[in-house]
């Protein structure tokens, strides 16, 4: 990492100009503006090019302070920021303060015979404009996304959450790249422990860049080993807000459109934004239809291998002869062929995702198609290991969470051999190991199956079952010693034909 030494401004401007020219040597992009203020008094502008608005700074900055009359009565300092006319003006005294403001697009002003200097908030960059997330897409539901610049995100909560109670602190991380980092929570509904272990643990991360919200994941988690997501990320700012709600908190990172969202349980890498936007009845049925696909996606191959190595009693006759049909002619044990399938589903589906949108969908399906009909036509697979693949590649597309279905896959593969060497005890080996290990992760101090905990009803209102808004009337308990406010409703909020309008 590399700590820029607390030097400050020296009263003599071209000691200041020397340091800063010293410092952005062979920096092409620097302009170091020279100009006098009244015709009198010597100052210079320093911005870099492309980062800060030149038609804003030549009208509202250098042209009211070269037009300035004279003489000047007063403090200088104090005369030059009343004829600013910009909003965003702050004052600095060091050399690092310069760097600082500069590389966000700020440009700074420097006066002859002043240890203080002037930065003005005109900061201008190409932006990407807002669009739908590719990955959390909704036929019901907002259709704008957070992008990589941090204060448009920011306006985005602000725009869903009208309340000064949302509160935003700013961290700086990264030696180089400094990036600024935002912890979004609301007042009196998350908790301070957890807002304050949430900003310690920022501010513990000494590195010399964040270039991605990943960076960060890795940094903070309670178990960086656990194949687990121990934070949800997301691109959606209702989500964003929605979780806000809940009592969480919401890590917002410059440079990426990627959030995060702590503290993140069980239940949570289940549950999609439009659960929350369809009636309560087709949302509950969405969801139980999620959770088995879930389990068939993360163990679908392995049953298959265990019933056909050291289990063929549990099949019907009939269907037990038709497998063995299909198998007379395949050279490997069930293990093998599943796993050779797996692979090559696995090596078809990032193909797909690197290869061009325009081509990257076609090879993945016709890759499938082409790939499995071949190994089953020459004998390499059998025909119910490819359905058994393609079933279980499809539940895995249920999940809604990128990286939960991320850990299916990468599960999915050690239980496959148990169950080759023990059949179903190496399946029910497998679901043991994972379901103690869930039961002692945590991320930010509350239990990963926290939602499950003890079988409340108020608990589990938003877990196997989308209750109706008017019966979810308070929110998730996260933590056991809950003090913040848990009431997100009034009571009796049922609609019915007696509570009308009163016409």
């Amino acid at each position: 990492m590399n700590s820029l030494p607390e030097i400050p401004l020296n009263p003599s401007l071209d000691i200041n100009i020397d340091i800063l020219k010293s410092a952005y040597k062979d920096c092409a992009d620097v302009v170091f503006r020279d100009f006098s203020i009244s015709s009198e008094i010597n100052a210079v502008l320093l911005y870099i090019d492309g980062l800060s608005n030149t038609e804003e700074i030549d009208q509202h900055v250098l042209m009211p302070l070269i037009q300035l009359k004279n003489p000047i009565e007063g403090p200088i300092f104090e005369r030059v920021k009343k004829e600013i006319s910009v909003s965003d003006i702050k004052e600095f005294s060091t050399i690092p303060d310069i760097f600082k403001q500069i590389s966000i697009g700020n440009p700074i002003i420097l006066i002859e015979r002043q240890t203080m200097g002037i930065s003005v908030g005109l900061p201008k960059w190409e932006k990407r404009s807002m669009k739908e997330p590719d990955a959390e897409t909704v036929i019901r539901g907002p259709r704008e996304g957070f992008v990589e610049t941090l204060r448009v995100n920011t306006s985005l909560l602000r725009r869903k959450i009208r309340h000064p109670l949302l509160k935003m602190k700013q961290i700086s991380i990264g030696g180089y790249t400094e990036t600024q980092v935002i912890v979004a929570y609301i007042e009196g509904l998350a908790e301070n422990t957890l807002v304050n272990e949430v900003t310690h643990r920022l501010k513990r991360i000494k590195m010399d860049g964040i270039l991605e919200s990943g960076y960060i994941e890795e940094m903070i988690q309670d178990s960086p080993l656990s194949p687990f997501p121990q934070l949800l990320n997301t691109e959606r700012p209702d989500v964003a807000a929605a979780c806000l709600l809940e009592g969480r908190v919401i890590i917002l990172i410059d440079g990426t459109p990627f959030s995060l969202i702590a503290p993140c349980t069980f239940s949570s890498l289940l549950q999609a934004p439009e659960d929350y936007y369809n009636p309560f009845y087709i949302s509950t049925l969405i969801r139980w239809l999620r959770y088995i696909f879930f389990f068939i996606g993360l163990l679908a191959p392995s049953a298959y291998v265990a019933i056909l190595t050291f289990h063929q009693e549990m099949l019907p006759t009939s269907l037990l002869l038709t497998i063995a049909q299909s198998r007379e002619q395949i050279p490997f044990p069930a293990l093998v062929e599943a796993f050779m399938m797996e692979v090559t589903f696995e090596a078809l589906r990032e193909a797909g995702v690197r290869l061009p949108k325009q081509v990257g969908a076609a090879v993945s399906i016709v890759g499938a198609l082409v790939i499995g009909q071949a190994a089953t036509a020459s004998g390499l697979v059998s025909s119910p290991m490819v359905m058994v693949v393609a079933i279980t590649g499809i539940a895995s597309f249920l999940v809604p969470r990128y990286a939960a279905g991320i850990t299916i896959r990468l599960l999915r593969f050690p239980i496959m051999i148990l169950s080759g060497m023990l059949g179903l005890l190496g399946v029910m080996l497998g679901i043991t190991t994972i379901v103690a290990h869930l039961c002692t992760l945590k991320s930010f101090g509350v239990p990963y199956l926290n939602s499950a905990a003890g079988l409340k009803l108020r608990n589990v209102k938003d877990v196997l079952v989308r209750a109706p808004w008017w019966a979810m009337d308070t929110r998730p308990e996260l933590f056991s010693e809950d003090t913040r406010n848990r009431r997100r409703e009034a009571e009796n909020q049922m609609p019915s034909p007696e509570k009308g309008d009163g016409g």
